[in-house]
């Protein structure tokens, strides 16, 4: 099994909404290297952070696992979604996703919290210049982070 972060903006899909849903595609990622982990790395069972992003206070708000593996992204081919790709071809599609599935809610762990901490102090989400929306986790950085700093959500 392997270990993930994946970033979300909270006013468009948040942790909240997944807990709702139980399930759900994570469409509209537009980065090579992204889309590579999903398409050659990720495996039905990976855990991953939900990690909130360009909100008032980003961080890891929990946890889905991949419940389903990389299949083509569908946004990449209708016009009226933001995620559209007129370079993309049915035929030949650029872009997929995995399917994610509700796991748990912890109380926001605040991006501040995991830059104090040292044993964090490699995890990729935290280098300069970092701006990739899925991201490997190491198991130490697991461990430490569901042992150390994640408290369930009231």
């Amino acid at each position: 099994m392997r270990y993930w972060l994946m970033k979300s903006e909270p006013n468009e899909y948040g942790i909240d909404d997944l807990k709702r849903d139980g399930r759900s595609a994570w469409f509209g990622v537009r980065n090579y290297q992204a889309r590579n982990f999903m398409r050659d790395d990720m495996k039905v069972g990976d855990l991953a952070f939900f990690y909130h992003s360009s909100c008032p206070e980003p961080g890891i708000a929990g946890v889905c696992k991949i419940a389903k593996a990389a299949a083509p992204d569908v946004t990449q081919f209708d016009k009226e979604n933001p995620h559209y790709d007129p370079k993309s071809k049915p035929d030949n599609p650029l872009w997929v996703c995995v399917e994610v599935a509700f796991v748990k809610k912890f109380e926001l762990i605040p991006l501040a919290a995991l830059r104090a901490a040292p044993e964090l102090a490699e995890m990729r989400i935290l280098q300069r210049g970092n701006r990739l929306s899925i991201t490997p986790v190491s198991d130490d950085e697991w461990a430490f982070i569901t042992k150390q700093l994640a408290k369930a959500a009231k």
